[in-house]
């Protein structure tokens, strides 16, 4: 299979871009910001002896032009076709609404939905190629309707509320296709964002353990699910 993962650097995406390099079969396009951190992902893989064929990809999607212009060519160089995309890099800021910038609203919906939206568009000629592609958005328990919400990530849960719209409308869009669309929204997991976010607070689930999850679902959850938004939480609501 051919998987690209935004996200890859640290977290829930690092895990799950070892967990794809272990099938030989794979190639893994594993996409980030932090080139250093990006070449300790392959040598952790090297060191592990797996032995899928793991590139890297240096790139910030903070900018959606950016995104729209450079992206889909460097992940081109690799593959043509793409069997599962998961779009997982974010970014939460935890500030009082009242109290933050405009310029932090923008990176958030830039980095949160905008930039994702823009690499779907672009992809979608390559996701075609497959002969069942799955497209999977991490959301957030924060933008699941009727959960809890918390003081100081309104933006945040909104762009994440938008990233789930967003799956159910193009699943819809290319129900016609062989292109299945699934939304996440995580709970609380014990990664270094949510640290600098809630410096007390100890989540229930590590990056590992999400990642297996993530990693099934990706395989084996467009068979029994196209547009759907589930929640991956271990509390209620």
């Amino acid at each position: 299979m051919n998987i690209v993962i935004t996200g890859t650097s640290k977290g829930i995406g690092y895990q799950i871009a070892k967990l794809f390099a272990e099938d030989e079969n794979n190639t893994v396009i594993a996409i980030a910001r932090s080139e250093n951190l990006l070449k300790e992902l392959k040598n952790e893989c090297i060191r592990q002896n797996l032995k899928s064929k793991l590139k890297i990809i240096v790139f910030d999607i903070e900018d959606p032009k950016n995104v729209k212009n450079n992206l889909k060519n460097e992940i081109f160089k690799y593959i043509q076709s793409i069997d599962i995309l998961i779009n997982n890099a974010g970014y939460l800021k935890h500030s009082a609404f009242i109290d933050t910038e405009i310029d932090e609203i923008i990176k958030i919906f830039n980095i949160n939905l905008i930039s994702h939206s823009v690499l779907i568009q672009d992809l979608i000629p390559m996701l075609k190629e497959s002969k069942q592609s799955h497209v999977i958005n991490i959301s957030s328990m924060g933008g699941f309707q009727g959960s809890s919400k918390f003081p100081g990530l309104s933006f945040y849960s909104s762009s994440k509320a938008a990233l789930a719209n967003l799956t159910e409308c193009l699943a819809e869009e290319f129900k016609s296709d062989n292109i299945k669309f699934n939304c996440l929204a995580l709970g609380a997991v014990n990664t270094e964002m949510l640290k600098l976010a809630f410096p007390d607070y100890d989540a229930p689930l590590s990056a590992h353990e999400m990642a297996n999850f993530i990693y099934d679902f990706a395989i084996n959850g467009s068979r029994y699910f196209n547009g759907k938004i589930l929640p991956v939480n271990l509390s209620t609501p």
